[in-house]
């Protein structure tokens, strides 16, 4: 049984003692009634509720109805862009101080939406950075690439991480280490949101990418592809990076099946791959003629990579366009799930697995002793229904309530 006594606080605060129906833990589920304990910013307990014995020293939560769960962990997002029809071009017109106000509005919106942690892969002036300082209790936890590297002139050149040749890649990625990024975020292979890019070639040689790769992992960073091209795709698998985003298989203009020796080296390297689901209705919004054509194709990508046993987690690319607002990741989930795996694989592909692909498996993406108090309350049981995950009950993000 669970006993906490002021003697296992702190002399800043009481304890908080959430309680509700049930509780998913990241891997396993108490039914019945359960309780996560936060001492200021760290769960002291997660368990049934028959096994605590409350205090006076303790400010108690109910929540009932709802399900407990780990803060949910987007692994792609883009906190500069407002997902407006131009977003690109929004971007554009903001100066430094205006881009980390509307940053910040967007980081607010997926903490809203029970996102507690993010990973920007792409900003612009590293603007990221800062507001990862921040650190404030209305944010969620923060990692950053910066500037995405880019090709001279291609995909997201407008973020200003344009390089080329073997040295001026390597300088690009000493360039980011000095900054303090987190993680090396390189583009492969074009992309949509960038006119004249071409998403069906690389933007790089074999050469290039490895020299990425190893000027990367010389400072203990780890790197994530942007790559649709199946050449691109094949050429980062080769080098070693750590990461691939979209793997959408284009070639030649178009989508075609993920080749079964890609899917092979995928299982065999156990390189994460970052799906980029999350699609929100918006009507009277034309589907560019590309997507009408190679939607299906791309979803039946999905279900083979998750079929094969490739290591995955959802990256929403939020913020790109209206189909992904900021704190889409909750629809992500569920569209998950409807491509070949169950709730409970789906919603550990949005915590447990995710916080542990961006290297944050340590504290984030359990409720468990000693982890970070990031937890999602929801109404109804999303192991039943996860459409249970866009109706939030209330947030913490390190032990502290947020306003939804």
């Amino acid at each position: 049984m669970t006993t906490l006594s002021p003697a296992t606080t702190t002399d800043r605060r009481k304890l908080t003692v959430i309680r509700a129906d049930r509780l998913f833990d990241g891997t396993d589920v108490i039914e019945g009634g359960a309780v996560v304990v936060v001492d200021r910013h760290t769960i002291v307990a997660a368990d049934r509720a028959s096994q605590f014995t409350a205090t006076d020293h303790a400010d108690v939560v109910e929540l009932p109805g709802a399900t407990l769960l780990p803060g949910l962990v987007d692994t792609h997002v883009h906190l500069c862009l407002d997902a407006s029809v131009d977003s690109v071009g929004h971007l554009a017109g903001l100066d430094d101080t205006a881009l980390l106000a509307a940053m910040t509005a967007a980081a607010r919106a997926n903490l809203r939406a029970g996102v507690t942690t993010v990973r920007d892969l792409g900003d612009r002036g590293y603007v990221s950075l800062r507001l990862r300082r921040a650190r404030d209790a209305d944010l969620p936890t923060i990692l950053a690439a910066g500037p995405p590297i880019t090709s001279p002139g291609g995909h997201c050149h407008f973020l200003g991480g344009e390089a080329s040749g073997i040295d001026g890649l390597r300088a690009a990625v000493r360039a980011h280490a000095e900054r303090d990024v987190d993680v090396i975020k390189i583009m492969a292979s074009g992309g949509h949101l960038t006119p004249g890019s071409q998403t069906d070639v690389p933007q790089f040689t074999r050469a290039e990418l490895r020299a990425v790769v190893e000027e990367a992992h010389r400072f203990g960073l780890p790197v994530t592809a942007h790559a649709h091209s199946v050449q691109a795709i094949t050429d980062a698998l080769a080098v070693g990076v750590d990461g691939l985003e979209h793997l959408t298989f284009q070639q030649d203009g178009r989508v075609v099946d993920a080749p079964q020796d890609v899917l092979c080296t995928l299982v065999e390297s156990q390189v994460a791959v970052g799906l980029t689901l999350g699609i929100v209705p918006v009507p009277d919004l034309p589907i560019p003629p590309f997507f009408a054509e190679n939607l299906p194709r791309m979803m039946a990508n999905v279900r083979r990579v998750v079929a094969v046993g490739a290591c995955t987690v959802l990256g929403t690319d939020a913020g790109i366009a209206p189909v992904k607002p900021h704190g889409v990741l909750p629809l992500a989930v569920r569209q998950f799930a409807e491509n070949g795996v169950t709730p409970r694989q789906a919603l550990g592909a949005a915590t447990r697995v995710a916080a542990d692909v961006i290297g944050l498996g340590h504290r984030k993406g359990r409720l468990a002793t000693g982890y970070d108090a990031d937890v999602l309350a929801v109404d109804d049981d999303p192991l039943d229904d996860l459409t249970a995950l866009q109706r939030v009950r209330a947030v913490y993000a390190r032990g502290a309530r947020v306003s939804t």
